[in-house]
């Protein structure tokens, strides 16, 4: 039985650099990096793996320089990775992005039968956490969002016991297989691959899918398929700090000019 892990690369968020005249993204030059809440994801598919004796194969939409990400889940421990990559699947927001890794898994669970699938709670670069639930949704997989701990996998009774981290709980819950798990930072401690693992990721094979081999209509996929469309990328503008006064040596007169400020801005009322 496999577990799928879906991992994204990402920019760099510290290194984003934004065209003022266009208002997109400056990719010349930006570094990427595998997306931090899906290496929790990847480690959390890899401890399945040693546990309970799945296969972990690793997915992954994006450009061809993806295969960098993919070699780096090959050395961590996965057994087999696949890349989703055809001009047809850009500009996909998460409806499209959705339905072509839920078109992936379905493919995969035609040859081997998929147990979990295992996301991150969210992307850096699009923070909107909607990619793993609208893959559960087409695949009519059970859901369950924010997990930090997986208690334990009855694969003969096909079931899955997690803990949900809600704002000031948690939640215990159990599902039936096959399910979908979206991760938070807190679930694991990464490991870190061996220099044999990585020589041997360097000479492994990267299944590469395009949309000849999907098959996909193009109209639900790629921009064509993208319910929403990001017209304009810009940082927000920010004002401008002001120091009052001599903190340091002065903290008396700092902190009566800070209150006079507030005050001034109706933002405290003496």
């Amino acid at each position: 039985m496999l577990v799928v892990a879906c991992i994204k690369q990402v920019p760099d968020t510290t290194q984003v650099k934004i065209d003022p005249d266009t208002g997109t993204l400056i990719r010349e030059g930006v570094p990427f990096i595998l997306n931090p809440f899906d290496v929790h994801a990847l480690e959390e598919s890899l401890r399945l793996k040693d546990k309970y004796g799945l296969r972990a194969t690793v997915i992954s939409m994006g450009p061809p320089n993806t295969e960098v990400t993919l070699r780096k889940a090959l050395a961590r421990g996965a057994d087999q990775t696949v890349l989703l990559s055809d001009r047809a699947f850009g500009g996909a927001d998460t409806l499209a992005t959705s339905m072509v890794l839920a078109s992936a898994i379905r493919r995969l669970s035609q040859a081997e039968e998929v147990a979990l699938v295992i996301c991150g709670q969210q992307t850096i670069d699009g923070d909107t956490a909607q990619v793993g639930p609208g893959i559960a949704t087409r695949l009519g997989y059970a859901q369950l969002t924010l997990v930090d701990c997986i208690e334990y996998v009855d694969l003969p009774a096909r079931k899955v016991k997690v803990r949900r981290k809600l704002r000031g709980r948690h939640e215990v819950i159990e599902a039936p297989l096959p399910a979908l798990i979206t991760v938070t930072r807190e679930i694991n401690r990464l490991r870190y691959p061996t220099v044999p693992m990585r020589l041997m990721a360097e000479e492994a094979a990267i299944t590469l899918w395009d949309n000849q081999k999907m098959g996909l209509d193009e109209a639900t996929i790629g921009l064509k398929g993208s319910a929403t469309q990001v017209r304009r990328i810009f940082s927000p503008e920010r004002a401008r700090g002001e120091i009052l006064g001599d903190g340091a040596n002065e903290p008396e007169k700092a902190a009566q000019l800070l209150l006079g400020k507030l005050i001034e801005k109706d933002l405290l009322y003496l």
